[in-house]
């Protein structure tokens, strides 16, 4: 079943888990099998479809459910919640059954009725005279409430008192304002259940302040005002903590007027900071209780090309991540201090997919309008096209307004189709863990050069450039990493983007490790604009930290097609959060060489490559001490004839 399958993909209740691989859809039914490429997940693909094949009842999914009683849950902390099930105009009968689905992804105590004194106690009970109740755990974070004896009558109800024991249940570890309690019905007793139209909800709250996070955008100009962003979050990096007072700021690298700054309710706050010199700017910060944090470097002056940060890759609880589309993107704005970002939840993936659920996309498309401020902060529609054939891609649209083309229906299934739906709009898609994970991406399908002229290389899944990269992705596949594809002559830039599940856009690298965020090589922050850049391949990406990178070959902006010349002169600068280890210089295919920066914060390499050949590439990586890692877009090398404008 859905559900049980659901349970079944999620991943060990551990403090910081890669997200779990959700379940397939079906493959379409006029596929042959035998024709899935060596990437594809059979296993996934074939029990999906057989789910799909088994018959619906009209009784499935009726009733309504409340919460009763439960205050808001502390992140990662037990409490008690009383939920009443009311059913609908069928009932449920003999041999039907109610279920609670908690959360199953993010540390929900699975809901139990064996042990008492074990965390998850769950006490089910009914006045309905008769009715007798048989409940059962069946999964990971799901309990089956068997009806015996006779049916539930319309109207008649059920109670759920989860967390009924001396040890309570375990709230989601990470903070979110709407958590559902999943209540599905199996209104006949043929063994299939269906979510209900409108499952209660609790809010999450965060945790105590166990860190504090400090942002500056990266670049400025001296004398203007920029704004700081201070929070202090609890241990996973949800916001909302009770932390509250002054903080005290000193500059410990540049020169910096400086306004106070009070953390507020919440424990956050904003304020300015005024660069007075050209040059690197850092900051350190100290907020009560002991807190601290040194920001992110800002180059200062009028020379410095403006990077914008953007997340282009994220979940909500509509498919497989927490919190709200609001949750989402307010921590993108407030919090993460993000320019740019898109929430992409799969086509086809949740207890509600978008595709059957028209109400779940509209509310995406109407927070996404609400949180856009053209030259402050830029929001992108977006979802997932979640193929478990040819690898996943999220598809970022430009407007307003897009539509969700399904990857698992007939005419949606090969991306070509996708792009097919896709072409005379202002839009992109960008293929993510392209070598492993939950699954790799079909290279044998070039991508194409208008709409899919970036891949993302790093998110909480791991790096999938090369072996030799930090934090390589889990579950490999041999011939599918980012390396692999541009040996294949595919021209693409690189991003970085979270892929969180944790409701911690543009920051997901603090509770999982490993991340990923796009520095973006733009001038304004508008969707026309950003959309450009990424066309241009203007970007580059890093594991999570803002680490300043510019690169130049020959003249050439990253991301740039070069004319094949003589002994190409590469210019690298990289301005780290912490330590840089080294930057290695990458050409087609192999680490050409590497440089030791000598744990220096700013690095600096002037080399001369080697005379290329038309058709190759090259790019740089830059590695910090503590693994955090940045790459630039590779350089394209055509030949001399060719037409290739630089880019302004």
């Amino acid at each position: 079943m859905l559900l049980l399958v659901l349970a079944a993909c999620s991943g060990p209740a551990t403090e910081t888990p890669p997200p779990a691989a959700p379940p397939a859809l079906e493959e379409p039914e006029d596929h042959d099998a035998s024709e899935l490429p060596p990437t594809a997940r059979r296993d996934l693909i074939e029990e999906m479809a057989a789910d799909k094949a088994t018959p619906r009842s009209t009784a499935d999914g009726q009733g309504t459910a409340r919460l009763v009683s439960g205050e808001p849950g502390q992140a990662g902390w037990p409490g008690r919640w009383q939920l009443e099930f009311t059913a609908g105009p069928e009932g449920v009968a003999e041999g039907g059954a109610v279920y609670l689905q908690t959360g199953p992804f993010w540390g929900w105590s699975t809901p139990q009725t064996q042990e008492p004194d074990l965390v998850g106690y769950t006490e089910v009970s009914t006045a309905a005279e008769g009715v007798l109740l048989r409940p059962e755990t069946v999964g990971q974070g799901l309990l089956a409430v068997h009806i015996e004896g006779r049916a539930l009558a319309p109207g008649e109800t059920l109670t759920l008192d989860y967390g009924a024991g001396p040890m309570g249940a375990v709230a989601d570890r990470y903070a979110e304002s709407a958590s559902p309690f999943w209540i599905a019905v199996d209104g006949d007793g043929d063994g299939v259940r269906k979510v209900i139209a409108q499952s209660p909800t609790v809010a999450v709250v965060a945790g105590p302040a166990a860190r504090l996070s400090a942002l500056l955008p990266s670049t400025a100009v001296s004398g203007t005002p920029i704004p700081l962003t201070i929070a202090a979050l609890d241990a996973t990096g949800s916001a909302g903590t009770d932390l509250e007072g002054p903080v005290q700021i000193e500059v410990i690298e540049g020169s910096a007027e400086l306004e106070p700054a009070t953390l507020g309710p919440g424990g956050r706050t904003h304020t300015t900071v005024t660069p007075t010199a050209d040059g690197i700017l850092r900051l350190r910060l100290t907020a009560p209780g002991g807190l601290s944090a040194e920001t992110n470097p800002t180059m200062v002056g009028t020379d410095q090309a403006r990077i914008l940060w953007g997340d282009l890759h994220g979940h909500s609880a509509i498919s497989d991540g927490t919190g709200t589309p609001a949750d989402y993107f307010g921590y993108a704005r407030d919090i993460a201090a993000l320019d740019v970002i898109a929430l992409t939840d799969h086509d086809r993936w949740g207890l509600q997919p978008l595709v059957e659920t028209p109400a779940l996309w509209e509310e995406i498309q109407t927070q996404t309008r609400a949180f856009h401020e053209p030259g402050r902060f830029v929001t992108l529609l977006g979802y997932e096209w979640t193929s478990w054939i040819h690898g996943h891609r999220h598809v970022l649209f430009f407007g307003d307004e897009g539509t969700v083309c399904d990857s698992t229906s007939p005419d949606c299934a090969h991306p070509e189709q996708l792009w097919s739906s896709l072409r005379g709009q202002d839009a992109l898609t960008l293929t993510h863990h392209q070598a492993g994970g939950p699954v790799a991406t079909n290279w044998d399908i070039p991508p194409d050069p208008v709409l899919e002229p970036l891949a993302e290389v790093t998110s909480v899944h791991g790096n999938s450039e090369a072996r030799d990269a930090p934090r390589f992705i889990y579950d490999p596949v041999a011939g599918t990493t980012l390396r692999d594809a541009l040996d294949r002559g595919y021209r693409l830039g690189f991003v970085g983007s979270g892929d969180s599940h944790d409701g911690h856009p543009g920051l997901a690298h603090l509770a999982s490790g490993s991340g990923g965020v796009a520095a973006i090589l733009a001038e304004e922050p508008t969707r026309a604009a950003v959309l450009e850049a990424l066309r241009a391949r203007r970007a580059y990406a890093t594991s999570g930290p803002r680490m300043v990178l510019r690169t130049s070959l020959a003249g050439h902006r990253m991301g740039s097609e070069v004319p094949v010349q003589d002994d190409p002169a590469l210019v690298v600068l990289i301005v780290g959060t912490a330590p840089v280890s080294h930057i290695d210089i990458i050409v087609d295919g192999e680490v050409l060489g590497r440089h030791d920066c000598e744990l220096a914060t700013l690095c600096r390499l002037d080399a001369t490559l080697p005379t290329p050949e038309a058709g190759g590439y090259a790019y740089v990586r830059a590695v910090q001490a503590d693994e955090g890692t940045a790459w630039s877009s590779p350089f394209f090398f055509v030949a001399p004839l060719e037409e290739t404008p630089k880019t302004p």
